[in-house]
């Protein structure tokens, strides 16, 4: 599906595989079969995530459910990512659908994903729930943003959908070995609660730092009223 909601509007991806994987995703959109469209794309998408959350919840009854993680967030990585290129490729864009659709998707599988977690034994469920809440914030306002100043931001310092889906693998591999760490000699703590507790207090910095940067170019681009006409006077 096309993910472009008004024409002005623009996607940027600065992630550390942004370039690479846009070539991969073109081939691999030329050399799909005709009957596979960008709604099953969208749909493996959803899927695959609900699966990545069953199986992270699967955790406590076999570390083989490591495998499970690493398999679903492929099969998320080739839906979610590919969707849009196949449309893009074969001129079939429906932006208003795309983009719609794309994120409410999204939206929903990062919920099973973390619904997932907070059951998995690896994560406590608070903390869960925390970064759920601070990825629900990021995405508001990223949607919001869109709309107002046309920018459709994916990724922050090098990471975007993509690097995040790597990350979760690794861990769930490491975990399968091994659910502590002891950063830094601090102790043990759960590998995914002190990733996780990173992830919420970078989400929520990337949250105040994008609310603050939109909203002062919105005020530069849209002055208050009279304003202007009293500095020209003056």
């Amino acid at each position: 599906m096309g993910t472009t909601p008004t024409a002005a509007h623009t996607r940027e991806n600065a992630g550390l595989t942004a370039g690479r994987e846009k070539q991969l995703l073109i081939w691999m959109a030329g050399h799909l079969p005709a009957a596979v469209h960008s709604d099953h794309l969208s749909a493996l998408g959803l899927v695959s995530m609900g699966a990545a959350g069953l199986a992270f919840a699967a955790f406590p009854l076999t570390s083989w459910a490591a495998a499970g993680v690493v398999v679903a967030l492929v099969l998320n990585w080739a839906g979610d990512s590919l969707d849009g290129t196949v449309a893009r490729v074969r001129q079939q864009q429906r932006p208003r659908y795309g983009f719609y659709v794309d994120h409410v998707i999204d939206l929903a599988g990062t919920t099973l994903l973390l619904g997932g977690l907070a059951v998995s034994g690896l994560m406590q469920p608070l903390l869960a729930a925390l970064v759920l809440a601070a990825y629900l914030l990021v995405s508001s306002e990223s949607y919001l943003a869109t709309h107002a100043v046309g920018v459709f931001r994916m990724s922050f310092l090098g990471f975007g959908p993509t690097e995040l889906r790597l990350l979760l693998m690794a861990g769930a591999v490491r975990a399968a070995v091994s659910p502590w760490v002891s950063p830094f000699g601090l102790g043990h703590v759960r590998l995914f609660d002190l990733g996780g507790t990173v992830a919420a207090c970078a989400l929520s910095v990337v949250f105040v730092v994008s609310s603050v940067r939109n909203t002062r170019w919105l005020y530069r681009a849209e002055p208050m009223p009279g304003k202007a006409g009293t500095r020209r006077a003056a």
